[in-house]
């Protein structure tokens, strides 16, 4: 496991979105400066515009000798506006590296994990994670996080200018301030709770959907698609139920800061109201004039509007800490169930492993076991030779996928020592290739992006499928369904092989490549594996196929987990 993984794995939802933030925070720290500064300009404005109107009215002062005060605030206005929009542009840009280093982050880990070990989550669920989970990160990051700090800078900024006004008002404003946090601390309890109920809801709906879109064949034959229809509905209903709910609280939450925010800004404009006609005169009342008065008027909403707009992205908050949470769940999955306890990565490996240049995989008294309970393969001790096709047979159980999964790192062993040293590449070939929709070129492109035409038309020649694609009147341009729709099962076969041609892969790794398939497809399927195995790459099958192992420069007869027998 990576440096990054085991600080994901060891930290909670929180200090995981810190560490993210932490790596942008040059675009952060420059998005409050921006706000900050913003914020200047308004207390500015207000502060020009009270003594515009006092000059006006109180001083009679004649407006043509005030145009250039008239100029300078349509100045701050609209360098006002450009610095609001540069705060905005830096935390998207912020939050689109964030949110790319995040998704990085996730696909890296489950590339580690491999095949083997996400089996127990379901693709749409991961697909959520990856796309509306990682996305869930954009308004906490973009918005919450200056937010957070201008809603302290402005408030205390216009607080000062208050004070100096007049402080009577200054410390009305003071004492209705905390209210707003108090609210937004309580409403963001349950809020997180919510998004996270969400989130999960959301992802069971994706997996539930495609799992009956992809067995709807299935259900209509045994009359289930009615029933299959009203499930589907139950659990859309149940995300959209939780959806209300979270967007009722919001917009109560909302409801209650704004109240107390009028209420706040009503007693101040009853103070002043009062104080300028004589009715109070306590403390600074006496001393108000137009200008004071009209100043503190125009500042009360601006000294809420921070934390107005703070509790609007509070729950950017809570639905980033609900999405983490899953993120960093997934992150501190362990990439094997034990540790490797001996791996060999230097160039000078391969001279090593078995004492011979031409290993390039050694097994030392390797187990593997199931879930941390039934030993399924071991101990076992076996080299595998540079350009050598290697059989592996047995019994259905004996461990020959086990064997498989360990060579393509999809799974670690327990204990003992697995040397391998840097390979070009690790070609892997089920019994159900995966297969996507688009052209054959795209399903070629998989392996090799850049490959030419004329590569991608060799590899399907040696794979066997060069006269399928000389009928096939659009050629490479040919299109598939998902999963290989438009193929038969021996054509889907001879496609993966073709990929493996394709790569630059030095060990290629066969899982019953030639089970379910007709004794002409068959043949065919092997007569290309023959070929492949004679291009310089190390070949290990898994097979019960006598021809397949009569191919092979040695079989290795497997039974409970154990080389039974060694056949040349």
């Amino acid at each position: 496991m990576s440096d990054t993984d085991t600080g994901a794995a060891a930290m909670s939802p929180r200090h995981w979105l810190g560490r993210l933030a932490k790596q942008q925070r040059h675009w952060l720290i420059g998005s409050v400066l921006l706000g900050g500064v913003a914020s200047a300009l308004t207390v500015l404005q207000m502060v020009g515009l009270a003594w515009l109107i006092s000059q006006l009215v109180v001083a009679g002062t004649s407006p043509d000798s005030l145009l250039p005060v008239f100029a300078g605030l349509a100045g701050a206005v609209l360098l006002r506006s450009l610095l609001l929009w540069s705060q905005e542009a830096a935390g998207q840009e912020a939050s689109l590296n964030i949110r790319q280093r995040a998704r990085d982050e996730v696909l890296n880990h489950l590339e580690r994990l491999g095949p083997v070990r996400l089996s127990g989550y379901h693709s749409a669920g991961l697909g959520n994670q990856l796309v509306d989970q990682v996305e869930a990160l954009d308004g906490y990051i973009a918005r919450f996080l200056p937010q957070q700090w201008l809603a302290i800078w402005q408030p205390l900024l216009i607080l000062a200018v208050v004070v100096w006004l007049d402080w009577l008002a200054a410390l009305f404003l003071l004492l209705s301030a905390p209210m707003i946090p108090l609210f937004m601390a309580l409403v963001g309890m349950g809020a997180e709770r919510l998004n996270r109920d969400q989130f999960a809801a959301v992802a069971r709906l994706a997996g539930h959907f495609i799992d009956r879109v992809r067995g709807i064949t299935t259900l209509q034959l045994f009359a289930r698609g009615v029933q299959a229809t009203d499930e589907v509905y139950d659990a859309a209903d149940h995300y959209r139920r939780l959806s209300m709910k979270t967007l009722r609280l919001a917009f109560l939450s909302s409801a209650v800061l704004e109240f107390f925010a009028a209420v706040a800004i009503a007693v101040v404009a009853i103070y002043v109201g009062f104080g300028l006609l004589g009715y109070i005169d306590y403390g600074p009342s006496p001393s108000l004039t137009l200008f004071s008065g009209l100043t503190i008027l125009l500042l009360a909403p601006e000294f809420f509007q921070p934390l107005r707009t703070l509790s609007q992205h509070y729950h950017d908050r809570a639905a980033a800490l609900g999405a983490a949470e899953g993120l960093v769940r997934l992150l501190a999955m362990e990439t094997a169930d034990g540790q490797r306890v001996s791996s060999s990565s230097s160039p000078a490996a391969a001279e090593d492993v078995g004492g011979s240049a031409s290993a390039i995989i050694q097994l030392t008294e390797v187990t593997v076991f199931h879930g941390g309970r039934d030993r399924v393969l071991g101990p076992l001790s076996v080299t595998f030779y540079r350009g050598e096709t290697v059989a592996l047979a047995g019994p259905s159980g004996a461990g020959k996928s086990t064997l498989l999964q360990l060579l393509a790192g999809f799974i670690e062993p327990h204990s003992g020592h697995l040397q391998m040293p840097p390979l070009e590449g690790v070609a892997w070939m089920d019994q159900r290739p995966w297969l996507i929709q688009g052209t054959l070129a795209d399903n070629l492109n998989v392996v090799s992006p850049d490959a030419s035409e004329e590569a991608m038309i060799d590899a399907l020649t040696s794979a066997g499928l060069g006269r399928f694609l000389a009928t096939l009147p659009s050629g490479l341009d040919t299109p598939l369904g998902e999963r290989g729709v438009g193929l038969s099962g021996g054509q889907a076969q001879r496609l993966a092989l073709a990929r493996v041609f394709l790569s630059k892969a030095r060990l290629v790794l066969l899982d019953e490549p030639t089970a379910s398939l007709d004794h002409d497809t068959e043949a065919g399927v092997i007569e290309s594996i023959r070929i492949l195995a004679q291009g310089g790459r190390t070949v290990v099958i898994a097979t019960h196929h006598p021809a397949l192992m009569a191919m092979a420069d040695r079989t290795l007869i497997l039974d409970q987990g154990r080389i039974d027998e060694v056949r040349s």
